[in-house]
């Protein structure tokens, strides 16, 4: 009986490792994911602003500072 017990153990011991394992790998990638996101996110907003200052001034394709700086 105790040989199954210990058994047992081991196996649960096992899975618990491996179930960790397997979380942290998951939890990277959801954070990896996250900052890709950020950086995605980012980047729409910049280009959504330039859009709309274009539209709204009528500037060329040139970004804002740059229609500055040759002027």
């Amino acid at each position: 009986m105790e040989s199954r017990l210990r058994k047992r153990l081991d196996e649960l011991r096992s899975e618990y490792d491996n179930g960790r394992k397997t979380l942290d790998e998951l939890e990277g990638q959801a954070a990896n994911v996250r900052a890709t996101l950020l950086r995605i996110a980012g980047a729409v907003q910049v280009l959504e602003e330039m859009l709309g200052e274009r539209q709204l001034t009528g500037e060329s394709a040139l970004p804002p500072r740059a229609v500055e700086n040759n002027q």
